[in-house]
């Protein structure tokens, strides 16, 4: 009991609980332009290391077209994560929409090297992204229709399906023989202004770009946003739930479906065993790139350059001949500390 005339003794009012503005303050600076700064970093740690192997167009070709199948792969998850969900079957469906392609050759191609037409060539570029398509939707519907609980558990669940089936259409084995039309897409350059641009890199941006145009003009893709922010309060307004996350599901696996192409066509063959793991470093890029776990949040460019990071980390680390372990050992601990951010600067922005 306090004594008449003296201020009771009460615990810390909620203002003094807050985190400092300065720690506020700096949080949002480095979540709009973390990524942004450790691209710069990683450049020019990249340059100091090795000057003369790094700028070369060469090299620079390089990091782009082996990163290639990686952004389409990370944008696509991009799509899912923003509304708080996950697809961990990326890396199964971009082998089976590979191998659907590599099983389609001998049938559609003619032996002897005559030339196949276009029609057959078309069709085998549209495999995997029909596939892909195809796989996203049924990941859709099992989340919505089959109410599972968690996206994990439909995606886990695909994840070993579609590996299966690649697996079960290819026998197991390699498949050759990709016509010059496919692996044009994913080896190809043109040249632009005197420079060997890949073609993967413009159907890197011209995804992109679409990706962009979708979510921030679009009803469906400000929707998107609105069920990761809070999928209650967007279905008590209108919004259709369900639909949105069958179409995010449905463009995750395209992308997925669209990498495999790319994939297939950079090294001109089908591989079963393709694609492995790949998932992980594509919900890494995201979540690098200023995505959150929690939904709601994170920009097309921030999911470009949280790929062009680890590509960036990758690319150093084989020019000094640093073991493949020691670069996951180094990709794990900056998944961690990433999210790790994401927690805290989640707290920051709660308290303030």
């Amino acid at each position: 009991m306090s004594q008449a005339g003296e201020a009771p003794h009460t615990l810390e009012s909620p203002a003094d609980l807050r985190p400092p503005r300065t720690a506020v303050r700096l949080a949002g600076l480095f979540d709009r332009y973390g990524v942004l700064l450790l691209v710069l970093v990683m450049a020019l740690v990249s340059f100091a290391a090795q000057p003369d192997v790094f700028l070369s167009e060469r090299n620079l070709v390089n990091i782009f077209r082996q990163n290639s199948f990686y952004f389409l792969l990370a944008i696509g998850q991009y799509i899912v994560i923003v509304t708080a969900g996950i697809d961990l079957s990326v890396g199964s469906v971009l082998c089976l929409g590979m191998m659907a392609s590599a099983v389609l050759t001998p049938i559609l191609i003619p032996a002897g090297g005559a030339d196949p037409g276009l029609l057959p060539i078309l069709i085998l570029i549209a495999a995997p992204l029909v596939v892909g398509a195809f796989a996203g939707w049924v990941n859709g519907i099992g989340l919505t229709k089959l109410q599972m609980p968690h996206p994990f558990i439909m995606t886990l669940g695909m994840m070993f399906i579609a590996r299966g089936v690649a697996n079960i259409i290819s026998g197991g084995v390699p498949i050759t023989g990709i016509p010059d039309g496919v692996r044009f897409i994913g080896a190809g350059n043109i040249p632009i202004l005197g420079f060997e641009i890949p073609v993967s890199l413009i159907v890197v941006i011209a995804a992109y770009v679409a990706v962009w145009a979708f979510l921030m003009y679009t009803r469906t893709g400000r929707h998107v946003f609105a069920i990761g922010g809070n999928p209650q309060a967007a279905r008590v307004s209108g919004v259709n739930v369900d639909r949105v996350l069958i179409v995010c599901y449905v463009l995750c696996g395209l992308f997925a479906g669209f990498a495999g192409l790319i994939v297939l066509g950079r090294t001109g063959s089908g591989f079963p065993n393709a694609g492995m793991g790949d998932e992980l470093y594509a919900i890494a890029a995201v979540i690098i790139g200023g995505a959150s776990f929690f939904g709601g949040r994170g920009t097309v460019l921030g999911v470009f350059a949280g790929v062009l990071v680890l590509g960036l980390l990758r690319n150093l680390l084989n020019l000094n001949n640093v073991q493949p372990f020691w670069q996951q050992v180094l990709i794990g601990v900056i998944i961690i500390a990433v999210v790790a951010f994401d927690v805290l600067r989640r707290r920051l922005s709660t308290a303030s």
